[in-house]
């Protein structure tokens, strides 16, 4: 138990240990209008810039990192919101590795509103974990309403096209995943037939249930083969039930980036 739960321990202690050291220049918010889908959604961005040196987190963060979470409460006409992330970066941060992004990031988000036509005010919050030398929490706000048919933006293009390539276009064979029980929850074995995506690969495994903590995932190729290993347990002790087909492993290589949904028994 104690060497799961210590990364987790490590990351809070990141987060709050510089709270009081929060400032605005570190990073800001701006929210990218876009354009309305022929289906009535639409395709937004939070465009997030960060100071020189500084970093934030994918929706997986890893080890070290602090995962992004999202408050709409204030905004109308919006049933929800789906983020597309882009292709991140894996750092190494205190002896643990994390998973994110430096510079801006232009975070794609899809608008499903609850009338199409009609216009949708984006009200709320994004809490994500900014580090440098440390890590720090942080709280940006946004307040946007946002009609008409708008234009297709540049950068919101560009970020939608950096995501990681879909498995069976990046040439997936077979894919079989071993679970068994262990003290404190599941290990997770899966052997993955893909193509090398370039580099020291590695791999981020969720579960679909932010409950369950997954630790970082141990990366090994043989040939065409691509063995991912990790354990998870139930972040309030509670017995792991696992959906195979919300089963996800992210693989980033040098020169690609492939998602890989649902890993069914052998």
């Amino acid at each position: 138990m104690r060497r799961l739960i210590a990364p987790l321990v490590a990351a809070c202690v990141a987060s709050s240990a510089a709270a009081g050291n929060w400032s605005l220049d570190m990073a800001s918010l701006t929210v990218l209008p876009g354009w309305q889908r022929e289906d009535g959604a639409r395709v937004a961005a939070l465009h997030i810039q960060l100071a020189e040196g500084w970093k934030t987190y994918w929706r997986a963060p890893g080890d070290a990192g602090i995962p992004p979470m999202f408050d709409l409460q204030g905004s109308r006409n919006l049933v929800a919101l789906t983020p597309a992330w882009p292709t991140p970066q894996v750092f190494s941060q205190n002896g643990m590795r994390s998973v994110g992004y430096h510079g801006d990031l232009v975070l794609p988000v899809v608008l499903a509103p609850k009338h199409a036509g009609q216009p949708v005010t984006l009200k709320g919050r994004l809490m994500i974990g900014v580090c440098k030398d440390v890590c720090v929490p942080a709280e940006l706000s946004f307040d946007v309403r946002m009609d008409g048919n708008g234009v297709r933006d540049a950068r919101i293009v560009t970020a939608l096209a950096d995501q990681p390539m879909v498995a069976r276009a990046a040439g997936l064979g077979q894919i079989r995943c071993e679970l068994r029980p262990t003290e404190d929850g599941l290990a997770l074995a899966a052997e993955i037939q893909l193509p090398a995506t370039g580099g020291a690969e590695y791999a981020v495994v969720e579960t679909g249930n932010p409950l369950i903590w997954v630790a970082e995932a141990a990366t090994t190729r043989q040939g065409r083969v691509l063995r991912v290993e990790t354990e998870m347990m139930h972040v309030e002790g509670d017995p792991i039930g696992l959906d195979r087909s919300d089963l996800r492993i992210t693989v980033l290589g040098q020169n690609r980036a492939v998602d890989i949904q649902g890993c069914p028994a052998g």
